[in-house]
């Protein structure tokens, strides 16, 4: 998501995102990170009222969002272990709450527990706290109600205020009238905000190894006493957890501290389910590709060639990889000529009939189809290696017409954006200490990462598809 900061420049948006302008921030911790989509999250949350997977309204709800806020590890003679949140490293994608991936963090003491959307795309960690504009809760459709945890300073004994005079304060030139330090998040979607004060408290981790420890972190981070927009409604509700370059950052923060090494990875299941983990560097024979660094520093890398079905294409271009972005987002030239790349090696039939669905490149298929294949697409990066897409298409089941299925890249105005979607079945390292992104494929289950790139062009069962409710019937 992208978002205004008056504490911190604008940067790139969540898209299922968020963006965030400002961040600070050794060792490796982790927790499991949730897809709202996902069924454990499902069950866990008793979320009874959300889009058939598979359906016209699934993906739909996944841009609505998108635009709503646009193994083997390296270790070296001063690593630690690598750290995650108490709960353990699992993350979930909720759809149901607006973002991406959620993960339970754990604050305070005594110590109380936050369902946060994680993003790669801001920095600021925020707390619904104290607040007098905030969600308290969620009443389900079967009108069970869920509560929420509402952090407060005064409730938590290793809680501290944030000076003015803090290196972390953002707006020391609101500090005339107060000497605690104050912070205003500004996003670019319908008015949402996150205004309050800037806190000291304990993060609760563990480190991320067979037999954990508890590691408590001190870290600093947003009390929000307002929060507007999206936010009051299913939108990060029980708080954000950025985790983007900045030195306000959770990752910043834990660097700076030598609680983890400053670089942390997130792993992106088929399933929806994930993992984060702080302090992991990925493994050696992961591919890399630098970071390029600007005034405002974000998860931005260079592309030097597309290769769509084996048609080989040289085209510079630069994206952000932003977990909190359901979609590719891609402006032209890259958009057409990945697109029409795609287009012309596409063994079905264009489907141009359903202007519902946020993708322009669409193919029916056949009443008793129960498989078909596609071209591959594979994006060379700067510094030479390949990133290939595990997963360039969606599947849209029982729409008006049939079943088709669709190139899952989202036409952009303005930035470049490498999605959710882009990342799926890859353990992404951002390693922020030797400004590099790296990745390897994983199921995110496994202890090691898995070796397995599926063969392009790829074939698709249908009946691999989660089965969903029928569209217009």
């Amino acid at each position: 998501m992208i978002w205004l900061s008056t504490y911190s420049c604008a940067v790139v948006h969540l898209v299922v995102g968020l963006i965030c302008g400002s961040c600070y921030g050794f060792g490796t911790f982790g927790f499991d990170i949730h897809h709202r989509f996902s069924h454990p999250v499902k069950g866990i949350l008793a979320v009874d009222d959300l889009p058939p997977k598979g359906s016209v309204e699934y993906y739909n709800a996944w841009a609505k969002r998108d635009r709503i806020f646009h193994g083997r590890r390296l270790a070296g003679a001063n690593d630690q272990t690598p750290v995650t949140f108490l709960d353990g490293n699992e993350t979930h994608r909720l759809d149901a709450l607006g973002f991406l991936y959620y993960a339970n963090v754990t604050v305070g003491t005594p110590a109380l527990s936050f369902i946060v959307a994680l993003d790669t795309g801001s920095d600021l960690f925020w707390l619904p706290c104290d607040c007098s504009s905030c969600v308290r809760g969620l009443v389900l459709s079967n009108g069970q109600k869920i509560n929420f945890n509402i952090y407060s300073p005064n409730t938590s004994t290793t809680s501290s205020e944030v000076p003015c005079s803090s290196d972390l304060c953002g707006q020391p030139r609101r500090c005339s009238s107060q000497s605690t330090c104050p912070y205003q998040v500004r996003y670019l979607s319908n008015g949402s905000s996150s205004t309050g004060i800037l806190v000291g408290d304990i993060l609760h981790l563990i480190t991320d190894v067979d037999q954990p420890k508890p590691v408590n972190a001190n870290i600093t981070f947003g009390c929000g006493q307002v929060e507007t927009g999206d936010f009051l409604g299913r939108a990060a509700p029980n708080g954000l957890f950025g985790l983007g370059m900045r030195n306000i950052s959770v990752p910043s923060i834990l660097a700076n501290k030598n609680v983890a090494s400053n670089s942390f990875s997130m792993c992106f299941g088929a399933d929806g389910v994930g993992r984060i983990s702080f302090g992991d560097k990925g493994s050696s024979d992961q591919g890399k590709t630098p970071f390029n660094i600007g005034k405002y520093p974000t998860y931005n890398v260079s592309i030097t060639q597309v290769n769509v079905g084996g048609n080989v294409q040289n085209l510079e271009f630069s994206a952000i990889f932003d977990s909190g972005t359901s979609f590719t987002y891609l402006n032209d030239p890259a958009y057409t000529i990945i697109s029409e790349s795609f287009n012309k090696l596409a063994s079905d039939s264009r489907n141009t009939s359903n202007s519902s669905l946020p993708f322009e490149y669409c193919y029916d298929l056949r009443a008793n189809q129960t498989n078909f294949t596609y071209p591959g697409v594979n994006l060379t990066m700067q510094g030479g290696d390949t990133f290939r897409v595990n997963d360039p298409i969606v599947v849209v089941i029982n729409m008006q017409g049939g079943n088709v299925y669709c190139l899952g890249i989202v036409k952009s105005d303005d930035l470049n954006i490498i999605g959710q979607n882009f990342m799926t079945g890859y353990r992404i390292v951002f390693d922020r200490e030797n400004m590099v992104l790296g990745w390897k494929a994983s199921n995110c289950y496994d202890i090691k990462d898995s070796n397995t790139v599926p063969v392009k062009p790829s074939t698709v069962s249908l009946t691999a598809v989660p089965p969903a409710v029928a569209v217009n019937p």
